[in-house]
């Protein structure tokens, strides 16, 4: 009989410490991280993508590229062009040369027939005519430095337009914003990809957010950069204990998420609540856990 209540006793007893650790969790939630979707900034054949799912990529490395062959003839049209264009510029200019060297040979005649016509050895009349010569050549001048100008203005026209195959060609390249491991690949090497279609799906997972969420009451006990012990499943009736820093709370509350338990069963509005925890290899996206005030 003795024994009997021994047996009982520790029963109890250990009942009552399962009980314990169950309340003793403040708030529950899930963990989550900054996913970054990656989406090709050109369009054609995918002529390479080096990423696999789980894989580990640095920042600004080149993982992949989009066919360029029509950018790359489109750049070699354009400078072909510029090249014509320029050839023109020079012409323009040889034709104003020419003109500028007419203009100050009939300004030397005009000053010739000035001075005979002081002393009666010419007509006004020749002296107008060299002025009406001189104000054509004028007009031609003018005429072709318009023509000058314009030439000029698709020569800066062309620079640009080479600008722009020079960043499409450069956006072909598909290039890693962040550092961080790949979720999921939406793209294989071969296929035809369009603007903005998603290729690869990556996140840095080095630091993960547990999102849990406290009810009103709650609120006096936590704030900005307090640390908290995280609980997380450690087998089937085990807990993994880490430690996290509160890096966010929600300024306006909601009502309770159904996938989410809280303190007290009846709570109708909860503050969202994100806790910064260094990922040790056991964290992942989506997993549930837990959190205590210290």
């Amino acid at each position: 009989m003795k024994n009997i209540l021994i047996l009982i006793s520790l029963s109890v007893i250990l009942l009552s410490g399962c009980s314990n650790d169950k309340q003793k969790s403040d708030a529950y939630g899930n963990f989550e991280a900054t996913e970054t979707i990656v989406s090709s900034e050109s369009s054609g054949k995918l002529y390479e993508l080096n990423v696999e799912e789980g894989q580990v990529i640095d920042a600004n490395k080149i993982v992949g590229y989009i066919d360029t062959s029509q950018l790359y003839l489109k750049k070699l049209q354009l400078a072909q062009q510029k090249n014509t264009t320029r050839t023109k510029f020079k012409n323009v200019s040889s034709q104003i040369s020419v003109l500028q060297e007419q203009r100050r040979v009939a300004v030397r005649e005009r000053d010739r027939v000035e001075r005979l016509l002081k002393d009666n050895a010419a007509t006004g009349k020749q002296l107008d005519d060299i002025n009406g010569n001189i104000d054509v050549i004028n007009k031609q001048i003018s005429s072709i430095d318009i023509q000058n100008t314009t030439t000029n203005e698709e020569l800066k026209g062309l620079d640009v337009q080479i600008q722009q195959v020079i960043d499409q060609l450069q956006k072909s390249n598909i290039t890693n914003p962040v550092k961080g491991t790949v979720i999921l690949k939406f793209a294989e090497q071969g296929e035809i990809v369009s603007f903005g279609k998603p290729l690869y799906k990556i996140a840095d997972i080095s630091i993960m957010e547990l999102r849990v969420y406290v009810s009103g009451s709650q609120l006096p006990e936590i704030k900005l950069g307090q640390k908290v012990k995280v609980l997380i499943d450690d087998g089937k009736a085990n807990y993994k204990t880490l430690e996290g820093e509160i890096s966010w709370i929600s300024s306006k509350a909601e009502f309770t998420p159904k996938i989410i338990q809280t303190k007290e069963e009846r709570v109708n509005l909860v503050y969202a609540v994100k806790v910064r925890v260094n990922n040790d290899g056991s964290l992942k996206i989506g997993m549930p856990g837990e959190i205590m005030f210290k």
